[in-house]
């Protein structure tokens, strides 16, 4: 029981400490942090399987509300139950919330050239690469056949070519998804009934 309760502690302080490094050291936001918190989960804590994980990742950005609070959300549920999920929300907010109330109140101060500028033209150019490697990480595990890959390509040029928002995007995707889903399975239907006569 003892080493049980050590156990629980343990994976929580995990979580915690993952989901707090990411949302301190990431910039660019959640899908930034994804090929860090990816590593640190699967790779190096073992806490689940990179296929399930990269399940939650998609979920996350999928969803409604900030990418890495969804993404602890799932991935700490998942690892430690509810205890799980709050330590690692916890964790991928509180860094956020301390730096943004320091920017915040410090933006004024904040050279608009010189070195401290140059870093951060630096940050945000390492942040693009994390959103990058994000991106093809998902691309894989979620783009498996042609009509995947056609409605990426739809969704990418209508989200660059037009004005519709993204959420209508998204919303279209999954009314066409639902529509892929229900002509596979009747077609599936009919040639298993061809089958039996």
């Amino acid at each position: 029981m003892e080493q049980r309760q050590k156990t629980n502690l343990k994976t929580l302080w995990e979580l915690f400490v993952i989901f707090f490094k990411a949302g301190t050291f990431t910039f660019a936001g959640g899908l930034a942090m994804l090929p860090v918190i990816e590593r640190d989960i699967v790779e190096k804590n073992k806490l689940m399987p990179r296929e399930e994980f990269l399940e939650y990742a998609t979920l996350s950005q999928t969803l409604p509300g900030v990418i890495a609070v969804n993404c602890a959300a799932f991935v700490g549920r998942r690892a430690a139950g509810t205890k799980g999920m709050l330590a690692a929300s916890f964790g991928a907010t509180v860094s956020a919330f301390v730096l943004m109330v320091l920017a915040t109140v410090l933006l004024g101060l904040i050279p608009r050239e010189g070195p401290l500028y140059g870093a951060f033209e630096g940050i945000r150019a390492a942040s693009s690469a994390l959103i990058l490697a994000a991106a093809f990480s998902l691309g894989r595990h979620n783009i498996k056949n042609l009509f995947s890959v056609a409605l990426m390509l739809a969704a990418f040029f209508v989200t660059l070519l037009t004005d519709v928002s993204v959420p209508l995007v998204v919303l279209g995707g999954a009314a066409i998804g639902v529509v892929y889903a229900r002509l596979a399975a009747a077609k599936k239907k009919k040639g298993g009934k061809g089958d039996v006569s």
